[in-house]
């Protein structure tokens, strides 16, 4: 099976942050799967994180929870801005008028040539296949389309 690659969007960060099912995902699948998101995802958790510790009142755990933000950078690799700058255009394109503060996510996504997981629904028919985290572990377990023994390979 070929390695599996994936962008993760803010809100999926988020999620590893202060969930538990998304860090039990990233922590099973490490192994098999390589997790990235464009640098300014981890900024824009960090930059919400205590507005939404504080609508769920808990604002005490802010400090875990940065720490953990910052623990999640060594399953989740950081990809510095240069390295998908050059489909800004094709993204915004793409995205359009949903949110094109979300063009980062889609342009690592075209420059890597990988999906995104993502519960943000703007991604949707931007010709960059997605996955929901109820979903997601159905790519990091089946075969490639293309390998021996897999549903539409050449040797069924």
């Amino acid at each position: 099976m070929t390695p599996r690659t994936i962008v993760l969007d803010a809100n999926v960060l988020m999620r590893a942050v202060l969930g538990r099912r998304v860090d039990r995902l990233l922590e099973s699948f490490a192994a098999q799967v390589t997790f990235l998101a464009p640098d300014v995802a981890f900024d824009d958790v960090r930059e919400h994180l205590a507005s939404v510790l504080t609508k769920r009142g808990e604002l005490n755990a802010l400090q875990p929870a940065l720490e953990k933000l910052t623990k999640l950078r060594l399953a989740v690799r950081a990809v510095d801005q240069a390295e998908y700058e050059a489909m800004k255009p094709a993204a915004l394109a793409r995205i359009g008028p949903r949110d094109p503060d979300d063009w980062p996510i889609l342009a690592c996504a075209l420059a890597l040539n990988c999906p995104i997981w993502t519960e943000d629904k703007d991604f949707f028919g931007t010709g960059v296949a997605t996955w929901t985290t109820a979903l997601v572990e159905l790519y990091f377990t089946e075969p490639d389309p293309g390998s021996p023994g897999s549903p539409g390979s050449a040797d069924h």
